[in-house]
């Protein structure tokens, strides 16, 4: 891989490689965009097959960061860190070399959970930075908050295809029972959805189910369940060839980040006759829950769960444009963010902490 290259190509302004003798850590820090302020973005652990899908997870989800937050209306640009997991390990070691590390960029990036770490390792991290959020006793696990801003974007997009937002007698496919996913479920099936659900790990799958009344199917039958709307809740890159013509649903929306293997999978589910909800817009919810730590006095839950509630806004706000200007509804999102970027963007614009400013 040539990493420069893919830099460039995406605009990323820097990528750190670091790893602590000690505790063994691999940690890849990505900032992808700085122009709307200090780069904002989880830190993911993950059993990376390669250094190479490691780098190019790292590259694709603080680029995701950028328009995630550029979209939310959040002075923050966008970043990402990712740990090269490689099995047991002491995790307050190893959360504490992190924040060391994460320290040195003064202000640059600021981190909090993702998937694989959680509020108690952020913990561990702000014992050694203070760039970290999304901790307890502030905004905490931000994945409620994710998954009622899915809910509402799967409010908006069946308004767009149905006319109307009721969930009572729909059917939704899940895919991950992770924290979000089950939260989402929990809430469809409240509203009166009737669910499938499926997760690599059955035994979550079947809890889901003994709570909802869902049905489960294997990891790979997921695609090839009849249901009025895909609810993508686990990793990237799971629309392709393969998945998008095995679909038998109006809609896929769901929590998942980077959900397009490739830009021209957004066309092939417009093909197909598909209305696909931006990730980085219907999954904003968690960032504006940890952003608001930042926000006047400190944390406000009710706040933070205002402002998520306007996804259902902004989704209904992409699906127009994109109707009005004959594009795709990711062409529409991307548009919005960039707007937002370029307002602030000048010729070599790049958040520098005010301690280094005044070096």
């Amino acid at each position: 891989m040539d990493i420069f290259s893919e830099m460039e190509a995406h605009g990323h302004e820097q990528v750190v490689f670091c790893h602590d003798r000690d505790t063994g850590l691999k940690l890849i820090i990505g900032i992808h965009d700085t122009s709307l302020g200090p780069a904002l973005g989880g830190c993911r652990m993950w059993a990376y097959a390669s250094e190479a899908d490691a780098v190019t997870d790292v590259l694709r989800l603080s680029e995701g960061m950028t328009f995630k937050n550029a979209s939310m209306g959040l002075d923050l640009g966008g970043g990402k860190c990712v740990i090269m997991s490689e099995g047991d390990v002491d995790r307050e070691a190893l959360f504490r070399a992190v924040g060391r590390f994460i320290a040195t960029l003064g202000g640059r990036y600021i981190t909090a959970e993702d998937v694989g770490t959680s509020t108690d390792d952020m913990a561990h991290v702000a014992r050694e930075t203070a760039f970290v959020k999304g901790l307890k006793g502030r905004s905490g696990d931000p994945s409620t908050a994710t998954a009622f801003g899915v809910f509402m974007g799967i409010r908006a997009c069946l308004h767009q295809v149905f006319g109307n937002e009721e969930l009572r007698g729909r059917k939704v496919a899940i895919q991950g029972m992770g924290h979000v996913g089950r939260y989402l479920a929990e809430r469809l099936a409240q509203e009166g959805a009737s669910l499938v659900v499926t997760d690599i790990d059955a035994n979550k799958a079947k809890e889901v189910a003994a709570a909802t009344g869902a049905s489960v199917v294997g990891p790979d039958a997921i695609y090839d369940a009849p249901a009025d709307l895909f609810a993508p809740c686990a990793l990237g890159a799971i629309l392709n060839d393969d998945t998008i013509s095995r679909l038998r649903v109006r809609i896929v929306a769901g929590s998942a980040n980077n959900q397009l293997k490739e830009p021209r999978h957004g066309a092939m589910l417009a093909e197909r006759g598909i209305l696909y909800a931006p990730d980085f817009i219907i999954n904003g919810g968690g960032v504006i829950n940890v952003a608001d730590e930042m926000g006047p006095g400190g944390y406000d839950r009710e706040r933070a769960m205002t402002r998520v509630a306007t996804i259902y806004d902004l989704l209904r706000d992409v699906f127009r444009r994109a109707e009005g200007e004959g594009i795709l509804p990711q062409e529409a999102a991307d548009r919005i963010a960039l707007e937002r970027i370029e307002k602030r963007r000048h010729p070599g614009s790049m958040f520098i902490p005010a301690a280094y400013q005044a070096r």
